[in-house]
């Protein structure tokens, strides 16, 4: 709470209005300091913003171009692509092969028989809802369900489990319920009143995966009977269920039979989906997918121009003189697009000149320069078609930015030959060895840059974060210290009035005294 101050009250002078006139040059101090702060955590902002731009793309752009395998992107192509489709990885073969698809993986299904009861009112047989018990259908007591998970049976052996999962029921427990244990054993199963069935299923195709109920108590086979769970009673009756057993898809590649409990089979740097049975071998072409890596050159490029631009931009912003930080009073003076408007000028300069971004900026520029000397020839970005559009020519703030000739996407210079391109066809060895020795050298030259740590930087970062956040601290500082002594002299003024009346109180009083003497 504010101190109540009462005063003026002897002198008839309004000290409010002078105390304030006097400590409003220290107030207008004051706000020079806290302008100032504001500017350093804004430049800090804007460091970091830029910051985190140039980080991404030094580990990004420039440390994934160093690599082989920006530069060994394959593409397989099949002859039917209804019937397989196929993703390359770099360490596949170029080559072609021949594929046959021979099965399709299934999942292990079962549809259950219909499951009647009698219509209390008509007597008739109705189909079973959701909420009929197993002690309307003839359970009495408990018993125990086992499921089976494994191979599937034939018709000379029985079904043989890999693994089980139990549960137990009793004549209290609904259709629909026993639909949930199924589920809570690890199996796609519900209860359809409508056609009065189960349906079950394994959650995973594959000979494996495959399921079946196999209860061995008496109380268990019965309820799988009057379930109908079973293509037959444990009696051997048929009871209109039925079962598709789970199995594995099955391909011939160059002849070699392979399986898999899905339609995926990985074999040799192929991704191999099977879609369909083949009725013929189909054609697998593998090459090395040029259009990859001349995206990945240019992206590389579009990477390289935005950072670039913008730090030319920041560097070369128009000078904001005459433009501060706003204080309260000023603000409310503005419309909300007019402060959004004056700050903009503000914080768009204040990177300006900087000479950590200029270091950052050449030293990129210089890196992109290096020329590499492959074989007998030496080769620089031009040799690709790759450079800059020159100082006239370039629009301003972009006149470090490359362009790619033949690039589509690219008003400048999509009429050119396409010399990137045609490299990347005709000798892709030569290609990759120069954009990964290019991005080595930007990258090493870069990270000599955020490598170093000292009083001023921190390790990783492209610029002076810890001196800045020195600033910053000893600006709040100096804001804090200024505002402790406004408070200060504020209390000092106010003492020296209050002093002043009570002289003039004291005087009045003793004037009074004299007054009434005389009158005596």
């Amino acid at each position: 709470m504010g101190k109540i101050r009462i005063t003026g009250m002897n002198s008839g002078l309004d000290t409010d209005a002078m105390v304030r006139e006097l400590v409003n040059a220290y107030e207008k101090q004051g706000e020079k300091y806290s302008k100032a702060k504001t500017k350093t955590e804004w430049k800090q902002e804007a460091w970091a913003t830029l910051n985190t731009k140039i980080k991404n793309f030094f580990s990004k752009q420039a440390g994934n171009m160093r690599w082989s395998s920006a530069y060994s992107k394959k593409k397989t192509t099949v002859s039917d692509s209804t019937k397989a489709s196929v993703v390359s990885s770099d360490g596949a073969v170029n080559g072609t092969q021949t594929l046959e698809i021979k099965k399709l993986a299934k999942s292990g299904y079962l549809t259950g028989g219909e499951i009647t009861v009698k219509d209390p009112q008509t007597g008739k047989d109705v189909k079973a809802g959701k909420a009929t018990t197993l002690g309307e259908l003839g359970l009495t007591g408990s018993a125990t369900i086992v499921i089976g998970k494994g191979k599937p049976a034939t018709e000379t052996t029985d079904f043989s489990a890999d693994s089980t999962q139990t549960f137990s029921v009793n004549a209290d427990t609904t259709l629909e319920q026993f639909a949930k244990y199924v589920s809570a054993a690890g199996y796609n199963a519900s209860y359809d009143e409508s056609t009065g069935r189960f349906f079950v299923s394994s959650k995973e195709s594959g000979a494996d995966n495959n399921f079946e109920f196999i209860s061995d108590t008496d109380a268990g086979k019965k309820v799988e009977d009057i379930l109908k769970l079973k293509e037959k009673t444990s009696a051997g009756v048929s009871t209109g269920a039925k079962k598709i057993s789970g199995e594995d898809a099955q391909i011939k590649l160059n002849g070699v039979d392979f399986y898999s409990s899905s339609n995926s089979f990985s074999i040799n740097g192929l991704t191999i989906t099977a879609k369909d049975v083949t009725s013929e071998a189909l054609s697998l072409v593998t090459d090395t997918d040029y259009d990859e890596v001349y995206d990945n050159v240019k992206n590389f490029f579009k990477e390289y121009n935005s950072l670039m631009n913008e730090m030319d931009k920041l560097f070369n912003a128009k000078s904001s003189k005459g433009y501060e930080p706003l204080t309260k009073d000023e603000k409310e003076a503005m419309t909300e697009d007019e402060i959004k408007e004056w700050e903009k000028k503000i914080k768009d300069s204040l990177l300006k000149n900087d000479s950590e971004l200029e270091t950052i900026a050449s030293t990129m520029r210089n890196a992109m320069l290096k020329t590499f000397k492959i074989g007998d020839k030496t080769y620089s970005l031009s040799s690709f078609g790759i450079n800059t559009l020159g100082y006239f020519n370039a629009a301003e703030n972009e006149k470090n930015a490359y362009h790619i000739d033949g690039n589509p996407d690219d008003a400048d210079t999509s009429g050119n030959p396409d010399m990137l391109r045609s490299m990347i066809a005709s000798d892709p060895t030569t290609t990759a060895t120069f954009f990964q020795k290019l991005a080595d050298n930007l990258y090493d030259a870069m990270n000599k840059i955020s490598s170093t740590s000292d009083n001023y930087k921190s390790f990783g970062n492209f610029y002076s974060d810890k001196k800045l956040q020195n600033e910053y601290v000893d600006k709040t500082k100096q804001v804090d210290k200024w505002d402790k002594y406004v408070a200060e002299m504020e209390d000092k003024y106010y003492k020296q009035f209050t002093a002043m009346e009570s002289a003039m109180s004291s005087l009045n009083s003793q004037q009074s005294y004299i007054s009434q003497l005389f009158a005596g």
